[in-house]
């Protein structure tokens, strides 16, 4: 039986381990993200110009590479609720920006975008505010 008892968060004691593995689950989430957006992008390539709304749903189910995209996205999304238990929001939701350096990585070799210097100084950036954000943890 599935036990749906809220417990409130002050009453949550986590360990500095449990606090390391949920920073890495999330991590591994921004990966998936990416994975998930590019086999979004593949799949919406494969709909038609001009689609309307029925069609773009339907798309959803009949187009495996969004259909794997979305299904990625829900595996994202039970990732990120574990490591929500044991790690502090205010660490953790940052770092899932992270997926936008993966996703300009994957677009750049996987569609052939083009990297210029204002992308790689948005992702110079996103590390950054990660990085100023974790430490802000420590403190």
């Amino acid at each position: 039986m599935l036990n749906l008892t809220v417990i409130p968060a002050t009453a949550i004691q986590s360990t500095a381990e449990q606090k390391r593995r949920s920073i890495l689950l999330v991590v591994a989430s921004t990966l998936i993200s990416a994975a998930a957006q590019v086999l979004i992008k593949t799949g919406a390539n494969h709909i038609g110009p001009h689609p309307g709304f029925v069609t773009t749903l339907l798309s959803l189910v009949l187009i495996p590479s969004l259909f794997a995209g979305y299904a990625l996205y829900a595996v994202m999304t039970v990732i990120l609720v574990i490591a929500l238990q044991h790690g502090e929001l205010s660490v953790l939701y940052p770092v899932i920006a992270l997926s936008y350096i993966w996703v300009a990585i994957l677009s750049v070799l996987i569609f052939h975008e083009s990297m210029n210097g204002f992308k790689i100084a948005g992702i110079a950036l996103i590390i950054a505010g990660v990085a100023v954000l974790g430490r802000g943890s420590e403190a």
